[in-house]
């Protein structure tokens, strides 16, 4: 028999299982389907020979929508936040990282009258309204903050640390500086990895009576009949739902449109992801203890000893660590070159490395972001959003002003908020009907 169900949600990762949370508190019948053999997306964290590695470095912003929203469902969010002291590497030559007061009024990089400057920065981009940057690009309002080159390349820097975004002449100045200014408030790393934050939402999940069916991968959404969408999956079964939130990335839920639903959603298909490669990494020791973050000026690398803050091995001793590289949309990626490139960038941060390897992971392309923001997206997004009564979409790339966990969270929460509503006006209209007339 074909299954009926009020809510599909399309996808077992972040915004699934959120936008599960919430409808949980509902009497709606609730089924996840995720095309995967294990839930949580991009938030699962592999258990390696004891070492518990993300894939790729994951930080949660305290000031931001994620961390209240799984405040206010009732996760645990164990860890600790990385100080901000460090290392920028410019040309070979290492520097102090001005993002500390000590490190700002030490630091060989900057001359007096830039310490000045980029102090101003700071100060510039703690106190502007994001909104108020709409329509400019982020490498626009760099130019308009400053006009000292090393200060320039600081912003840069800091907004691919805060938002993974490595083309300033592209995404949206609104997007960017809202999420530098969430970064800046501080991050969390989490014990257990993000595999923490799912399996805590999975639980909930189930124990509110939500089902998961993994290993199920949905073909085709078609409105079959009047107030109900038909799923396709690709057994050739079908299923049946009132709502669907579809969480999968534009370019899966483009294919997933019948063309009768909607002749492919242009804006869907133009879509371009952020993406990065990543090295993760994990040491018996690292052989250079004091060496736990560095960012480069020259080119778009990062490095951080997560398991500093953070429990991520069996083994206290163990050190587990992430390189990596933020992909430019145009780049042409090589994994060969790129693996040698972040690996010679750990060489000048722990020399020997190699001989302390207990396990190592190498993605030479890996999506951190389904969306790269850019002026527009907000105006597409809504009209996205109303095209097709019943259903939603929710994600890092569904959220007009918000990318990351950030925007997976918030467009999970806004998909359940509106379903509820809208099931309490029919509810209340249905009760309206039924009342005698006079």
């Amino acid at each position: 028999m074909t299954q009926k169900w009020d809510v599909v949600i399309v996808g077992g990762g972040l915004a699934g299982y959120v936008a599960a949370n919430y409808l949980s508190k509902t009497n709606l019948s609730i089924l996840i389907v995720e095309k995967g053999k294990h839930v949580g997306g991009r938030a699962r964290t592999n258990k390696l020979k004891q070492q518990y590695l993300n894939l790729g470095p994951h930080a949660l912003y305290k000031k931001g929508k994620a961390v209240s929203i799984l405040e206010e469902l009732g996760i645990h969010l164990p860890g600790k936040s990385p100080k901000l002291n460090g290392i920028l590497i410019e040309n070979n030559i290492e520097y102090a990282a001005p993002l500390s007061p000590f490190e700002l009024f030490t630091t060989r990089l900057l001359n007096g009258k830039e310490r000045i400057e980029w102090m101003a920065a700071l100060l510039k981009l703690m106190n502007t309204d994001p909104d108020k940057l709409a329509a400019q690009t982020f490498q626009q309002w760099v130019k308009q903050v400053t006009h000292s080159k090393i200060v320039e390349s600081l912003l840069y820097v800091l907004g691919r640390l805060s938002t993974y975004c490595h083309a300033p002449e592209r995404v949206s100045a609104k997007v960017m500086v809202s999420n530098m200014k969430n970064a800046m408030g501080g991050a969390l790393y989490l014990d257990g990895g993000w595999q923490t934050i799912i399996d805590q939402l999975h639980n909930r999940a189930i124990l509110s009576g939500v089902q998961v069916q993994p290993h199920t991968l949905v073909k085709q959404i078609d409105p079959a009949q009047l107030d109900h969408f038909k799923l396709v999956l690709s057994n050739e079964e079908e299923i049946l739902a009132k709502y669907v939130i579809c969480t999968t990335g534009p370019h899966e839920l483009n294919e997933m449109l019948t063309e009768k639903v909607n002749s492919k959603n242009n804006f869907f298909a133009q879509i371009t992801p952020i993406r990065g490669a990543t090295l993760d990494v994990a040491l018996t020791k690292l052989p250079n203890p004091k060496r736990l973050f560095a960012l480069s000026i020259t080119d778009p690398l990062y490095y951080s000893v997560h398991s500093t803050y953070a429990r991520l091995s069996d083994d206290t001793n163990s050190a587990v660590l992430h390189v990596f590289k933020y992909h430019h949309p145009d780049d042409q990626i090589d994994g060969t070159s790129v693996k040698n490139e972040l690996e010679q960038f750990l060489d000048k941060l722990q020399p020997g490395w190699q001989q302390y390897v207990i396990t190592k992971r190498f993605i030479p392309n890996i999506t951190v972001n389904q969306r790269l923001p850019q002026i527009g997206d907000e105006q597409k997004l809504q009209r996205s959003k109303t095209e097709i009564p019943g259903l939603y979409i929710a994600g890092d790339w569904a959220s007009p002003d918000a990318i990351l966990a950030d925007g997976a969270f918030s467009s999970a929460k806004q998909a359940a908020e509106e379903i509820i509503l809208n099931e309490a006006r029919k509810n209340s209209a249905n009760y309206e009907r039924r009342l005698p007339t006079l």
